[in-house]
């Protein structure tokens, strides 16, 4: 009997020690904005020996109070771990975040608070200029159900901006095979970098995702705005972006307009192609 219970008690040692450890690696920067309501913060940090070069990326934290707690301009260390359920926005998530310097606070501007329109609010007039060079507003597309995303066509992330593109690109694909959901619906991407996103460059960056076939372009639109009409726009839908060191630091937004010109749903890092479709389909179909 005294066999059986060693053994009972050994086993999910042993069965532990087998498990595979989640890797962690040491990441060391300073907190370049925070967004305290999706537990985010974005650093600036050094090359992580063998495994990242230094870059500037958003980042989900792991203990929500901390994205609270830091302040732009702060130097921090944190562990660096890879999320295993995939929805950690660029798929790592901050732990053990220590703030080790707090000198840079007074370096830095302060990132203004912008008012984020709410889901049934009409969304403003705001020009921006397509890949064609035409100037085209948001009115434009009032009676479709509008799904509108932000990249800027340089991006290096993965996980950010090519996943967007990637992703509306299926979108396009799918509905092209349903003419009824492709005339009720209409996908926009603009590029929060204007001076180098010409409408020659989103000609052929929209190309690429449109496997070359120009006819695509009837239906999905990318464009860019006049710096000015861009922070206008980005803080009617709660995006946020830093240019810096010749790179753009940024969150991620997707927004559903309804076909009455209102926000009708929000998304950032957690979402799936098929769930933007089903939301875009029901906003095309919904009944007055």
């Amino acid at each position: 009997m005294k066999r059986a219970i060693v053994f009972a008690i050994v086993l999910p040692a042993m069965w532990s020690a087998c498990k595979r450890q989640t890797p962690r690696y040491v990441l060391h920067g300073q907190v370049v904005q925070r967004n305290p309501a999706t537990s985010e913060i974005t650093v600036k940090h050094d090359a992580i020996p063998g495994f990242m070069p230094a870059m500037t990326m958003p980042y989900k934290v792991k203990t929500p109070l901390m994205a609270a707690i830091v302040e732009p301009g702060d130097m921090i260390a944190a562990d660096l771990v890879p999320a295993e359920d995939g929805k950690a926005g660029n798929g790592y998530w901050l732990d053990n975040l220590r703030i080790t310097d707090i000198s840079g606070r007074k370096d830095r501007k302060a990132v203004p608070a912008a008012r984020m329109l709410t889901p049934g609010e009409p969304v403003p007039d705001i020009e921006l200029t397509n890949q064609d060079g035409k100037t085209i507003q948001l009115s434009n597309f009032k009676g479709k159900a509008l799904l509108i995303t932000f990249i800027y066509t340089r991006c290096p992330v993965p996980n950010f901006c090519p996943r967007l593109s990637s992703q509306f690109a299926k979108i396009q694909t799918d509905f092209a095979k349903m003419p009824d959901d492709y005339a009720k619906t209409h996908l926009l991407t603009i590029s929060f970098d204007p001076k180098y996103d010409t409408p020659e460059v989103l000609r052929k960056y929209g190309l690429a995702y449109l496997q070359d076939d120009a006819s695509g372009f009837s239906h999905w639109d990318f464009a860019s705005a006049a710096p000015a009409r861009m922070e206008k726009l980005a803080a009617t839908f709660g995006l946020s972006y830093i240019e810096e060191d010749n790179q753009i630091t940024h969150s991620m937004s997707i927004v559903l307009i309804a076909p009455d010109g209102t926000v009708s749903k929000y998304w950032t890092n957690e979402w799936t192609a098929s769930e933007l479709e089903e939301a875009l389909r029901q906003a095309a179909h919904k009944k007055e």
